[in-house]
């Protein structure tokens, strides 16, 4: 395509998105800290210029490109949590199916390996998007309020964040380990039994 009809039927968002998907593209097949601004720009058939208008900085694109895959398995984690109403549960299987998502998508993956910088882990880190997520997904779980600037789910999702990215970085031995890890010491922390709360109300999903 001419880089002159890049822009003939996207504008804004649209635009934006077409951006992140060819950032995807080059990050299924290297490392995100190796992928440059002119790499994405030839890989979007778009000029340098146009990039910059959309993301001003490297960073600025890889937060765009994290936060909206982000939202994604925020997604699909809810889809796949329907009908699990027992708290235990659905922490430890949205935990699991968070690792698979992330490792079954070769773009994401690339953002945690063990021989690269720890972009991903970092990026996740100070993340607001990511910790609102989390602490939602927490907070559906036991009812903690989401009110004040540091609330007590929000510390919950920066240590489960930071879990998370982790495993994502240094897996266990398998699933079977990874899963034992999470129900021997992460549900006790944020699930303690005096805290638990009675039955959800059926059909209740992740907040999305």
């Amino acid at each position: 395509m001419a880089r002159g009809d890049w822009l003939s039927g996207s504008r804004g968002e649209l635009a934006a998105d077409r951006i992140l998907d060819a950032a995807g593209q080059l990050f299924a097949r290297q490392s995100p800290a190796s992928v440059g601004m002119n790499d994405i720009a030839r890989a979007a058939g778009c000029s340098r210029a146009t990039l910059y208008r959309y993301f001003d900085s490297r960073e600025a694109l890889h937060a765009g490109y994290v936060h909206r895959q982000a939202r994604l398995v925020h997604a699909q984690l809810g889809a796949q949590l329907a009908g699990i109403d027992d708290p235990r549960r659905r922490l430890v299987d949205g935990f699991c199916h968070t690792l698979q998502l992330v490792r079954a998508d070769p773009a994401l993956r690339s953002w945690f390996g063990a021989d690269a910088p720890p972009l991903g882990a970092e990026l996740a880190g100070r993340s607001e998007v990511i910790t609102t997520l989390v602490a939602a997904f927490l907070s559906s779980l036991d009812g903690t309020s989401l009110d004040g600037a540091e609330s007590t789910a929000e510390r919950r999702a920066r240590w489960l964040v930071r879990a998370l990215t982790s495993l994502l970085s240094f897996p266990g031995t398998g699933p079977e380990d990874e899963r034992a890890m999470v129900q021997e010491f992460l549900v006790p922390v944020l699930l303690p039994a005096s805290a638990q709360p009675g039955p959800r109300h059926p059909g209740k999903s992740v907040p999305g």
